[in-house]
């Protein structure tokens, strides 16, 4: 079984230093929310680094090994500060578990988002904290949106939503940030919990569920909760 993390936001310029913190405190918190999906010491896993050629290499998950990986990068000759950096991430524990992570960030492109995406595949009887993870992502990248969502859920608001990929949108679990959240229906059914740093997480729906979860995202693009930044983009966030 297999369900998708994920949140994005606009161009936001940062130094190697502040991401390497922020990766440090996600992929902490990933550690700590799905143990048996890990390799390693309990404190420090160890992840294979996906390069964009050549083989994977190993990369610990403490903030001097991140950094040097994203120093590395950054002196790559097809490095941008537009795109930004892109470290891929690949884990794998207990048999079953995977977790695979792409990314975009501290980019400064006005037309190309910035994104964490988090694939967790899990043996079909595990229980997955759905709305730690979010919470997790939200509160280490302060993304613009993001949301919790599966095949089923992307086909379900691509077929009878209009939804596009790289649109704003949620999931069965949703994060809206504080211009967006601003803008969320009162009359829309869904627990809302404010996070640290500012925001607010919906849950929407139960996993399957994927009917509710088109009914909410419709009312909050109605509602202008969900409407894409200006392009060119000039700021992180709505």
């Amino acid at each position: 079984m297999r369900r998708v993390v994920r949140g994005a936001w606009g161009p936001r310029e940062e130094s190697t230093e502040a991401l390497a913190a922020r990766w440090k405190q996600m992929l902490d918190q990933l550690a700590v929310l799905l143990p048996a999906a890990g390799s390693g010491s309990s404190d420090v896993w160890t992840w294979q680094h996906i390069h964009a050629s050549g083989p994977a290499t190993e990369l610990r998950s403490d903030e001097k090994s991140l950094l040097a990986a994203l120093r590395a990068e950054q002196e790559d000759d097809a490095w941008s500060d537009r795109t930004g950096y892109g470290l891929g991430l690949v884990i794998t524990g207990e048999p079953g578990w995977k977790i695979d992570i792409s990314s975009r960030a501290g980019g400064t492109s006005q037309s190309l988002l910035q994104a964490m995406i988090i694939g967790v595949s899990s043996p079909d009887d595990a229980e997955i904290p759905d709305v730690e993870l979010l919470t997790a992502l939200a509160e280490a990248w302060r993304p613009d949106f993001g949301s919790v969502i599966d095949d089923d859920v992307l086909d379900a608001l691509e077929d009878d939503a209009g939804f596009t990929v790289g649109e704003p949108s949620v999931g069965w679990i949703g994060y809206l940030s504080p211009g967006r959240a601003a803008q969320v229906p009162a009359d829309l059914t869904a627990a809302r919990t404010e996070l640290r740093g500012g925001g607010v997480l919906l849950e929407i729906a139960e996993r399957g569920d994927t009917e509710t979860v088109v009914q909410a995202y419709l009312r909050l693009r109605e509602a202008g909760a969900l409407q894409p930044l200006p392009h060119p983009m000039d700021r992180a966030a709505l």
